[in-house]
């Protein structure tokens, strides 16, 4: 692993109407410091994202936080959390964000969560990264959409290599255990 080690985390700017949601958020936060790893995250302190930071940064965690310009008084007012950098637009952000990543970790969220899993799985389908990326499938939310991919594949719009391009972990802990086991 790359020292430091840095986990993109992908979630909701919303903290979702499941408290496990937010429990997840703050473990994967907790879990990323006690491993010594960084979170590279969008900046924001509301919602999971928040939630994630604030878990993070308050066990100690590295981070860097990518916003645009258009959603800094939106969805990082306060700006407490951490090293940040500013970008021009959503596509910068996305590039910055991975390109200072070396894993994906997507919890629950909502469009910008989906629009961000299926660049970084299409970016691997195109073999233009062999960054692992997980789905944290916390109470099943991410189930319909392995569904869906399923889906796709059965129909034929995608091989069937897709589902290997990613891994769905039920929690934020087997995550760990996956990613440090690839160490």
């Amino acid at each position: 692993m790359t020292t430091p080690y840095s986990l993109c985390v992908y979630c909701g700017s919303r903290p979702g109407r499941d408290p496990a949601y937010s429990e997840a958020a703050a473990a994967l936060g907790k879990a990323i410091a006690e491993n010594g790893w960084r979170l590279v995250y969008g900046a924001g302190d509301v919602g999971l994202m928040g939630t994630v930071a604030e878990a993070a940064i308050g066990s100690g965690a590295k981070t860097l936080g990518v916003i645009p310009v258009h959603l800094l008084n939106r969805e990082a007012p306060s700006g407490r959390f951490g090293h940040r950098i500013v970008t021009e637009t959503m596509h910068e952000r996305k590039k910055v964000m991975f390109m200072n990543s070396d894993a994906v970790a997507v919890l629950p969220g909502g469009a910008g969560s989906l629009d961000e899993f299926f660049e970084v799985l299409t970016w691997a389908q195109l073999e233009l990264h062999k960054k692992p990326i997980y789905l944290v499938n916390t109470n099943g939310y991410w189930s319909p959409l392995t569904q869906l991919i399923d889906h796709v594949i059965t129909e034929g719009f995608a091989d069937p290599g897709l589902k290997a391009l990613f891994k769905v972990v039920e929690t934020p802990a087997a995550l760990v255990a996956d990613l440090a086991s690839q160490g």
